[in-house]
């Protein structure tokens, strides 16, 4: 698990080179139970940081605590201990807030409304002058994709149009972090492709992106850093390229899909201290599988007993662990 110590005491510096978010040693505990009697631990002193203008992908399953986490940042709850800080600001604050867009998973745009009149109502409620937000509409509705169709009912949008229009809604007010929740859940392979290009764009125009997502192989696409919660404990926080390599007690572990044939009979007793699944159907004489060894002496040791055997590996390749695999070793264990 890779965490770093941060300093808990946040600069206010919104436009500095400070953490986007900061959390150190954060606890949240929920009372419940007869009397308040009984203790939750949500939060067990998680710390980790999200680098300005990364995209970046909390995860975990659910009741994991990643609720809890941005609720506490958002100011919507409070911590039971710890720190944490939000653009430089202490969480919660409405200094830091105002820095912060939102697409929630299910934005609800009224029927009756087209794309400019959303923007205008979106715009008001978090007190964008109607002036900027007119002089806005056309720059957002081009970079999500809603140029031409912005005096068209919302009731003809497609998921993937209200998802672009929701996008355009939560950059009004030029956020420096942007926060997403599943922006690409629902939405077809062409979809989420755009969204993801319109992603790529804002990260490359500085914005933070802070996203919560169950599709692995979406956020595996789109992030620079991942968090991964189980039970209000951290994981794993760090790059997602080198995940596999990074993730505790992974480093010397080698995985490899291996194709063999020949007598099988007696492969359970070859392979009995070494872990695999089937990638295929096996025959009498021939199997599919992927093999995960603890070290480089188990593999030697596994060949050497094929070879004893008389079973010929026709295929040995090592594989590089993904996001989806490291998710699902780190939640298992």
């Amino acid at each position: 698990m890779a965490t770093t110590e941060i300093d808990p005491k946040p600069q206010a510096s919104p436009s500095g080179d400070g953490p986007a978010i900061a959390s150190k040693n954060l606890k949240k505990t929920y009372s419940s139970g007869l009397l308040w009697g009984e203790k939750l631990e949500a939060l067990k002193g998680v710390s980790f940081e999200v680098k300005r203008g990364e995209v970046f992908g909390l995860l975990g399953p659910n009741g994991a605590g990643k609720t809890t986490f941005v609720k506490i940042l958002l100011g919507i709850i409070t911590k039971s201990s710890g720190s944490a800080s939000l653009m430089g600001y202490p969480a919660g604050s409405i200094a830091g807030r105002s820095h912060v867009g939102y697409l929630p998973e299910h934005l609800r745009i009224s029927s009756h409304l087209t794309a400019l009149t959303a923007l205008e109502l979106y715009g008001n409620l978090s007190n964008v002058p109607l002036e900027t937000i007119r002089s806005k509409q056309d720059e957002l509705l081009t970079l999500v994709g809603l140029k031409g169709r912005e005096k068209e009912s919302v009731k003809n949008f497609s998921k993937g149009m209200l998802q672009r229009l929701g996008l355009a809604q939560a950059l009004l007010h030029d956020p420096k972090l942007l926060m997403l929740d599943e922006p690409t859940d629902g939405l077809d392979p062409r979809a989420r492709a755009e969204m993801r290009a319109i992603i790529a764009r804002l990260r490359e125009s500085g914005v933070t992106i802070f996203l919560n997502s169950h599709l692995l192989q979406e956020v595996e696409m789109i992030c620079d850093s991942v968090a991964i919660l189980d039970r209000g404990a951290l994981q794993y926080c760090g790059d997602v390229s080198n995940i596999g390599d990074a993730v505790a007690g992974s480093g010397d572990s080698i995985v490899a899909d291996v194709e063999l044939a020949g007598d099988l009979g007696n492969l359970s007793s070859i392979c009995n201290d070494i872990a695999f699944e089937l990638t295929r159907p096996a025959t009498d004489n021939n199997l599919s599988a992927r093999f995960e060894f603890t070290n480089q002496e188990q593999v030697d040791s596994f060949v050497d007993r094929l070879r004893a055997s008389d079973i010929s590996i026709l295929r040995l390749t090592p594989q590089k662990l993904n996001l989806e695999d490291v998710f699902l070793k780190l939640i298992q264990e």
